[in-house]
């Protein structure tokens, strides 16, 4: 009975702007299905994403989504895109003509499209419903029921809790969030027993109060792996960007015993990427949570272990092995490392801003926060592709971007394809020559002090949102005084060690370091931590799957 209550709640969803073609899908459906699951029809992307977002929010299931490539506002392939962020696990098919095969093709990159249907599909007997038997069956054997959500209380301008809602949504979990100013965000404050004075509160899906939790015990009570299951490994990988991640699925995809050990959140700048349009195969772009979230699946699917929010704090070598060790004196070894701890954004050092960042000045997308950002005026500062890329996507809903930018212009570091999205974007502006000179506020962000480098006029403007990307810094500290590095921090590795055909000092083998073997044999480095490296997500995954290829060379000589 209890399955046959959670079918009857289960829905198909079919969405086409031709209201016969509508009513003939639904027609069709409920003469084959409409004892079972209930169909939901809407005749617009719009439409049919409220009629999502209302499911989600009364817990339903959908199991099926159809949807007609050749809508106005929004086709498609735009529409499956954001449904994807709603439903993920529901299954999608694209209705096209024959001459859109093209586009429904490309849309297997773009959405993880299931299948696509040529209209008419009449028969429906033989084109319809053989090909919706098969999917409602593989979302069956799928675990497709919905994770009860985590629930976050918290003030709009408390920066602790707007680091919990990106760990949140960068490590993919569910939840909603709850301003204490609302009366919902009261009633969950009062049954936590808790009087909003310490924020953020996180209630657990089993019902736990969590009150300011630091990223550790909130990732082991939402269902993060924290924990290694065993002692000893083939590799491990420490940091899960592009590079960690492409490291962890050829590792585990052939045989090596993986484990990817990552302080924050799988994905690591690329991650945060609203949009990353010139990586290849993904011709309509992607974003940078949707290619991690592949990612993360793929190396799981292989059999690499994830760990989420465990901070590296050394590296040791004893014997044959190589010892991480985790900031809680922890610690698991293996028979060979590769380091791809990425870069952290660097910080503003004007006046004002430590006091508010998450309070209005933030490092990085926080595409979390990009909701609260609608109808407003936001400053981005940087003028490479992360900034580009998060001015493209804030502009959607914002007043007016401003991207602040130190140099002439954005061509010395800055995407052509950018660029011209840029300058053909009406609410984007640029301005060149300029710094932020001081932050102010009391509480949150209320004004930027600019100026502008050339002239030294200074310049008050009002501001609530400031997104910066100014450079990265490699997260290699903890490395001292056992991995060689640069003056700047980032890693060296293969010739940039032997740049006078010697191999470094301590150097015990009868062979030169591999091409991204560091000065340690059997500790590898791979992605932007390297010295010199391309800054790239494709090079990025390359220089991942090169490290695996000499972790089995260097496996294979000891």
């Amino acid at each position: 009975m209890a399955q046959a209550a959670e079918s009857a709640r289960t829905v198909i969803l079919t969405v086409d702007d031709d209201p016969g073609v509508s009513r003939a899908v639904a027609r069709d459906l409920r003469r084959r299905y409409g004892e079972s699951y209930r169909i939901v029809r809407a005749e617009s992307g719009e439409s049919a994403l409220e009629a999502l977002r209302e499911l989600k929010l009364r817990g339903d299931l959908v199991a099926v989504i159809l949807a007609d490539y050749r809508m106005p506002q929004m086709n498609g392939i735009e529409f499956l895109e954001q449904a994807l962020d709603v439903y993920p696990g529901a299954r999608r098919v694209l209705l096209t003509a024959y001459a859109d095969t093209s586009a429904a093709i490309d849309a297997i990159n773009v959405v993880d499209l299931d299948h696509y249907l040529l209209k008419p599909w009449d028969p429906p007997e033989e084109k319809l419903y053989p090909v919706l038997d098969d999917l409602l069956e593989a979302w069956r054997c799928s675990d497709y029921r919905p994770v009860p959500a985590t629930k976050v209380i918290g003030h709009r301008w408390s920066a602790r809790s707007s680091d919990v809602r990106e760990f949140l949504a960068r490590n993919q979990v569910p939840y909603r969030w709850y301003s204490t100013e609302e009366p919902e965000g009261q009633r969950l404050l009062a049954a936590a027993g808790q009087d909003g004075q310490r924020l953020p509160v996180v209630i657990t899906p089993d019902g736990t109060p969590l009150v300011k939790p630091e990223a550790p015990d909130l990732a082991a009570h939402v269902g993060l792996a924290t924990t290694p299951t065993a002692d000893f490994y083939d590799l491990v990988v420490i940091g899960g960007g592009p590079a960690g991640l492409g490291a962890a699925v050829y590792g585990a995809s052939e045989g090596l015993r993986t484990v990817l050990v990552e302080r924050s959140a799988t994905g690591g700048q690329a991650g945060q990427s609203s949009r990353i349009e010139n990586y290849l195969g993904f011709p309509d772009g992607v974003s940078g949570a949707q290619l991690t979230d592949r990612a993360r699946r793929q190396a799981t699917k292989f059999g690499a272990e994830i760990l989420t929010a465990r901070e590296v704090a050394g590296l040791e070598v004893n014997g044959a092995a190589r010892t991480v060790r985790f900031s809680d004196g922890s610690a698991v070894a293996a028979h060979s490392v590769i380091l791809a701890t990425g870069v952290s954004y660097r910080q503003l050092e004007a006046p004002g801003c430590t006091d508010l960042t998450g309070c209005g000045v933030f490092y990085g997308s926080a595409l979390t926060e990009a909701a609260s950002c609608q109808g407003q005026d936001i400053y981005i500062v940087g003028g490479a592709n992360s900034a580009g890329q998060a001015a493209m996507y804030l502009s959607r809903g914002a007043k007016s971007v401003t991207l602040l930018v130190r140099g002439p212009d954005l061509s010395a570091s800055m995407s052509h394809y950018l660029i011209q999205q840029i300058e053909e974007s009406p609410n984007i502006s640029v301005r060149a020559r300029t710094v932020v000179e001081a932050a102010h506020g009391s509480g949150h962000l209320e004004q930027l002090t600019l100026r502008d480098t050339e002239t030294g006029e200074t310049e008050l403007v009002d501001a609530q949102w400031m997104f910066v990307f100014i450079g990265a810094a490699p997260l290699t500290g903890w490395l001292d005084g056992t991995v060689l590095r640069d003056e700047h921090g980032f890693i060296l590795a293969g010739p940039d060690l032997t740049p006078d055909g010697r191999p470094p000092a301590d150097w015990e083998l009868d062979r030169p370091p591999y091409h991204l073997e560091t000065n340690i044999p059997g500790v590898f480095v791979a992605g932007d931590a390297r010295a010199e490296s391309a800054k790239r997500v494709a090079s990025a995954v390359g220089e991942g799957a090169m490290a695996v290829m000499l972790v089995h060379r260097y496996l294979e000589q000891s």
